[in-house]
């Protein structure tokens, strides 16, 4: 049983450690403001999220469970309502998204 919860928890932990490895990615190559928060978002609740839960599995029914417990769903109330705030705030400020079609216009503009 003791082989099972410590392959489980690994398994969350590198999850979790793919996921937030690939939101740092995203953020630093995605082009505008919303597609970086999607990345961002992603980060903050899935992958800290596996992180987490990866961490109660390996603490077993402790206090540190309870207090793990505690912050995922911190995060998960927090990191959702935080992301649409700055989207809101994009939005209201007259940002727009980056599309297809300006950046391939662009790219022809400046090879000729």
């Amino acid at each position: 049983m003791g082989i099972i919860v410590h392959a489980l928890s690994w398994l969350c932990l590198l999850g979790g450690s793919f996921f937030v490895l690939a939101g740092g990615i995203g953020m630093m190559r995605l082009p505008d403001v919303y597609t970086r928060s999607h990345a961002a978002g992603m980060t903050d609740t899935l992958g800290a999220g596996l992180i987490l839960i990866g961490l109660m599995i390996q603490g077993g029914f402790t206090l540190i469970t309870v207090k793990l417990v505690l912050i995922l769903m911190f995060i998960i109330f927090t990191s959702p309502t935080s992301t649409h705030a700055l989207i809101h705030t994009a939005h209201a400020s007259g940002i727009g998204p980056e599309l297809a079609e300006n950046s391939d216009e662009e790219n022809t503009e400046s090879k000729t």
